[in-house]
């Protein structure tokens, strides 16, 4: 008997893999090796796709395995069961993407060595589309270009068909893929560095607006949407909290400037199982906005910072608390926001830090509109380093229409009254480094930034937790207007929250350090003055 051929050491570790973690680095070390002279971009959608089309196809294959059972329970005839297990219907019915036969991941993994492993991709990707009109125009068709390493594609394939998506985690392949597909999302954006920005939020920042503005459910939007991880963590604040998601919870809106970007978000909202109104092509939000009268429950949104060329314009009915600068979207991004916001309607917006304070080009005045208005919930400011693709500070505007008892969408009971109020939250010492150049907010950060709002705003979490909202020295401060009047309008938690409680040192004390740091001091100088003499002496020895 001939020996067995040895697989690669990747594939190899694949098998042995016991976690999703596991199996994200290895599959991320083996695409890798694919890179070459591809465009990051062209590599991101490359490497994603190809993630994509093996959900798809263990999605309909999980959902193929469902029907013949059904169909056997049912008696249905052997020879009638084909043609059943082949009727469009019966996926699409489930929420289920139809995959013809061609394009299914046994198929590609069998003529994956013959040579054309690209060009059965493509194809693959093409008959995809064809079939399922939502997914027009999505799918990249790039396989089969002249720049990738068609033998490295081919190992590529066979590692993500080995792959134990199932894993030992306990958890279904479609949620492993999700978090691979994830995963590479965040790594990629790192590689890419600014670029990222534009497709990714850092996770721990997205966690934080979802769990402040606890989308439960109705219409989530975001006018920004990259690729589509606002979206994505709402439903798994859902599931988190409720055991699972069903598809009436929340309708999904967004827009995407970006083609490239924009495919991703239809992919992952896809991967997730979410369905997801992005429109039916990417668009500028300020000159041609795909949702005009979407009245939203929850907007959430991590807009790009301090545009500079965007397309305003001076009449535009948007504009209700002053025309936007020309030089700067923030003010813009934020009044589109407050457009889309139904009765009850809360937005979290991640913005800037000078957006707190400018004064620049009418934006103070805007500034003072949106609080007089009574628009502003809260602002929380950030700790630096959460976002790798920029060094520029960033906060979190927290907005409501309604801040009355009756303003939490989904509650019941009456929370509290904040109408004229705005909490600040100073949360710039929180996190910690996981690296060198990243810092990422904790559990435990999170749980206490939002449990501070919660409690502020009267919230039923905040009930059930018996924490009444007190205000924290050097952490946060519920301020009336007038107190913000008196500020001139600036919004800047730091001037708000004043300074942390600390142990008050007896004059004496202090008086004893004042006395002992002097008398070290005076030692350094006679010892530097003992060391210049000695050093002019031996090189006046040299000289001589």
């Amino acid at each position: 008997m001939p020996p067995r051929k040895k697989k690669p050491a990747d594939q190899a570790e694949l098998f042995t893999a016991s976690t999703t973690k596991e199996i994200q680095a290895i599959l991320w070390k083996a695409a890798d090796k694919l890179r070459g002279s591809m465009d990051a971009n062209q590599y991101k959608e490359f490497v994603l796709g190809l993630i994509f089309l093996k959900y798809v196809s263990d999605a309909f294959e999980e959902r193929r395995e469902q029907l013949a059972k059904e169909l056997a329970e049912e008696g249905i005839a052997e020879d009638r069961l084909e043609e059943f297990l082949e009727d469009q219907d019966e996926y699409t019915g489930h929420h289920v993407f139809w995959v013809p036969e061609s394009a299914r991941w046994s198929s590609i993994s069998a003529n994956a060595k013959t040579g054309n492993v690209g060009e059965v991709l493509d194809q693959a990707m093409d008959a995809i589309m064809k079939a399922n009109p939502s997914l027009t125009g999505v799918l990249p068709k790039i396989f089969n270009k002249d720049n990738v390493d068609k033998k490295r594609l081919a190992e590529l394939v066979d590692l993500i068909t080995d792959a134990r998506f199932g894993g030992s985690d306990d958890k279904p392949a479609q949620d492993v893929l999700g978090e691979v597909y994830e995963y590479f999302l965040g790594n990629f954006a790192r590689a890419e560095g600014k670029r990222g920005g534009e497709f990714y939020t850092p996770s721990s920042v997205v966690r934080l607006l979802v769990e402040v503005l606890e989308p439960y459910e109705g219409r989530v939007y975001d006018p920004a949407c990259g690729s589509g991880g606002m979206f994505v963590q709402a439903a798994k604040f859902i599931e988190a909290h409720r055991g699972r998601l069903h598809k009436s919870d929340i309708s999904v809106y967004g827009q995407e400037l970006n083609e490239r970007t924009w495919r991703l978000a239809k992919m992952n909202l896809a991967i997730h199982g979410i369905d997801g109104n992005l429109a039916a092509r990417w668009g500028d939000t300020f000159a041609d906005d795909k949702h005009p009268d979407l009245k939203a429950d929850y907007v959430m949104a991590n807009p790009p910072f301090n545009i500079k060329d965007w397309a305003r314009n001076e009449s535009d009915a948007r504009w209700k608390y002053g025309v936007p600068p020309r030089g700067n979207a923030n003010y813009a991004w934020l009044q589109h926001m407050i457009s889309k916001l139904g009765e009850r309607g809360t937005a979290g917006v991640v913005l800037a830090n000078g957006s707190m304070s400018s004064q620049q080009s009418g934006e103070g005045e805007i500034r003072q509109a949106l609080v007089d208005g009574d628009m502003v919930a809260c602002m929380v400011a950030l700790p630096a380093q959460l976002f790798r693709t920029t060094a520029i500070p960033a906060c979190l505007w927290f907005l409501a229409k309604d801040k009355s008892p009756g303003g939490v969408k989904g509650q019941k009971a009456a929370a509290a009254d904040r109408r004229g109020e705005i909490l600040f939250i100073d949360a710039r010492d929180m996190g910690e480094m996981v690296d060198r150049t990243e810092r990422v907010l904790t559990e435990a950060d999170l749980k206490k930034i939002a449990g501070t709002y919660h409690a502020w705003r009267g919230t039923t979490s905040a009930k059930d937790a018996g924490e009444p909202y007190a205000d924290v020295p050097g952490f946060c401060a519920s301020a009336d207007l007038k107190t913000v009047q008196e500020h001139g309008y600036v919004l800047t938690p730091g001037r708000y929250v004043g300074a942390a409680e600390t142990e008050e040192e007896d004059a004496e004390a202090v008086a004893e350090k004042i006395s002992r740091l002097t008398g070290e001091l005076y030692e350094l100088f006679d010892k530097s003055d003992a060391l210049g003499k000695t050093v002019r002496t031996q090189l006046g020895r040299i000289g001589a």
